[in-house]
């Protein structure tokens, strides 16, 4: 099995991520924060990662650190599980509908970060989470994972829009990191990625 593990420890946070890239989208997640909790279940359960992510941060002054540090960390955990991606299928796409809210997003294991997002989310908080973290995540995962994302989500319920943009990240992980037995190394023209 491909596998990461990744510990994280700051003045600010301290975070454990352990990322199984063949599971079958088990999930452990507590950060403290129960609708990011329920995002990364979305992620695991729909790209089929099996995930034990604990994360403790300083929550008193809000959830920025918390949210950050996990994509930074989670990050580190699927390159750590990618290794040199040989054999992978490179590219993944997915598209989500949740109710009036639809997300797509495509994504390339390129080693090059850039994230770019479009999403008005029409409610500014969902429960207690802050809905602007969710770029501030995006941006960590994609910069220590070396991912170039693309991600569209429009709707009117920012809980739905969230939910389906977080099912299409974990799909589009799943598509990109497959194992196809047709590609020779690694799946670039230049001979790395």
């Amino acid at each position: 099995m491909r596998r990461g593990r990744v510990e994280r420890v700051t003045n600010e946070t301290q975070i454990v991520v352990e990322l199984a890239l063949d599971g079958t989208g088990q999930a452990e997640i507590a950060t403290g924060l129960a609708f990011f909790d329920h995002l990364l279940n979305q992620v695991a359960r729909h790209g089929l990662l099996d995930l034990k992510l604990s994360a403790k941060g300083d929550l008193a002054v809000d959830g920025h650190h918390t949210v950050e540090d996990t994509g930074l960390a989670l990050g580190q955990a699927l390159a750590q599980a990618l290794g040199d991606k040989a054999g992978v299928r490179r590219y993944g796409e997915a598209a989500v509908p949740l109710d009036e809210a639809l997300a797509r997003v495509a994504l390339d294991l390129s080693g090059r970060p850039f994230l770019a997002l479009k999403a008005d989310f029409p409610q500014h908080q969902v429960g207690d989470f802050d809905v602007f973290l969710i770029p501030e995540f995006l941006r960590a995962l994609v910069t220590t994972a070396g991912l170039t994302l693309h991600a569209e989500v429009t709707g009117a319920n920012s809980h739905h829009m969230a939910e389906a943009l977080f099912k299409a990240v974990g799909r589009a992980v799943d598509a990109a990191t497959q194992i196809d037995p047709r590609v020779a190394g690694i799946p670039s023209t230049k001979g790395t990625l």
